[in-house]
């Protein structure tokens, strides 16, 4: 389609975007709790890093964006409570703070993204570190809404009209500052009329499609329907969509991209059944310091969160269980990545070295 279309497109994008997982007032952190979910809307306060660190890992907060940026603010409330002591402010105080918020979770490259950035603001001595920390915090979560209403339009205006869009894990606003990657695109192609269909997979073992998904898209009146994991393949088959389209966790130089465990094997259906594969994610989360997906750690959670549903055990007592949370989805899979700086189609080395 052409930039008019993207023009077009843009003029709905404040249609669907209601909903904030993360924000901060001085020296409280408040989070909604994605554990919670759909059936509860509970906040967690967050008062120091120590505390950021912890909800990071357990799932209160999840999304590679929303967990960037859930870090920067936890450096923040850490230089703040320095600052009530009246200690100083600097690199050498926060370190043990930055080091556990980096330790929170290893695959998404965001995390890690956003504490460089707070690092900097402190390797540039500013007069007030404090107030430098904060508004640094502020603009790396302004930046990612900017970002995503940005990519919502690029995405949304390379759909064609009509379509049906199957969509994975939660890549919404509660995974980001707000609107979403995924399912901005999907917000965005759906207020300008040219999706047509929109299906979730229920994504297991933490069902982030069930249960936060379908709420985003239930709470924006985007009609949608739930299909299980072990749908997708079937559902290509029908004809009832012709687009895949995810998030990300990390995307690396030659486009391999990491993302939720189950993305792989829909990009292998995906182009088993002629249907476009589409990862839609902030250039935060695109690393050129790693050539290939091979390199990318892939996290392992307690294998107890496969062995049970809502924390009652689904399994016989003694059986164990085999339990990563990402994969990584090979370029030749993938039709376009979609980032606020632009769009790659076919993935290659010198694709994102063009753009990145």
């Amino acid at each position: 389609m052409t930039a008019n279309s993207e023009l077009d497109i843009a003029k709905h994008l404040d249609e669907h975007d209601s909903i904030r997982a993360v924000s901060y007032a001085p020296g409280v952190l408040r989070l909604l709790d994605q554990r919670e979910l759909p059936f509860t809307e509970t906040y967690i306060e967050c008062r120091n890093a120590q505390q950021v660190s912890v909800a990071i890992r357990d799932l209160v907060v999840r999304g590679a964006p929303a967990i960037g940026i859930a870090a920067a603010w936890g450096v923040v409330l850490q230089a703040g409570l320095l600052d009530t002591a009246g200690e100083t402010i600097s690199a050498a105080s926060l370190e043990n703070a930055i080091n556990g918020l980096n330790a929170a979770r290893p695959t998404a490259v965001n995390l890690a993204w956003a504490l460089r950035r707070m690092r900097a603001v402190l390797a540039a001595d500013p007069a007030d570190p404090l107030a430098a920390l904060s508004a640094e915090a502020q603009k790396i979560q302004d930046e990612d809404l900017a970002a995503n209403k940005h990519m919502g339009a690029l995405g949304a205006a390379r759909l064609g009209s009509g379509v049906g869009v199957l969509t994975h894990c939660n890549t919404g606003s509660l995974a980001t500052a707000g609107y979403g990657t995924a399912l901005g695109v999907i917000r965005a192609g759906y207020s300008s009329g040219q999706i047509a269909r929109v299906y979730a997979g229920e994504t297991r073992p933490w069902l982030q499609g069930a249960r936060l998904t379908m709420w985003e898209l239930v709470r924006d009146k985007i009609p949608a329907k739930l299909i299980a994991d072990s749908a997708a393949s079937h559902l290509m088959k029908s004809r009832a969509v012709q687009w895949v389209i995810v998030g990300a966790d990390r995307i690396v130089a030659n486009g391999d991209t990491a993302n939720k465990i189950g993305t792989y094997q829909l990009a292998i259906a995906a182009r088993r059944h002629g249907v476009k594969f589409m990862v839609v994610a902030p250039s935060s989360t695109v690393d050129m310091a790693i050539d290939d997906g091979s390199e990318i750690e892939i996290e392992m959670r307690d294998a107890a969160e496969l062995l049970s549903v809502a924390g009652r055990r689904t399994v016989v007592e003694g059986a164990d269980a085999w339990n990563p949370v990402f994969d990584v989805t090979p370029a030749e899979l993938i039709d376009v990545i979609v980032t606020e700086r632009g769009v790659v189609e076919r993935p290659s080395v010198d694709a994102m070295r063009r753009l990145f």
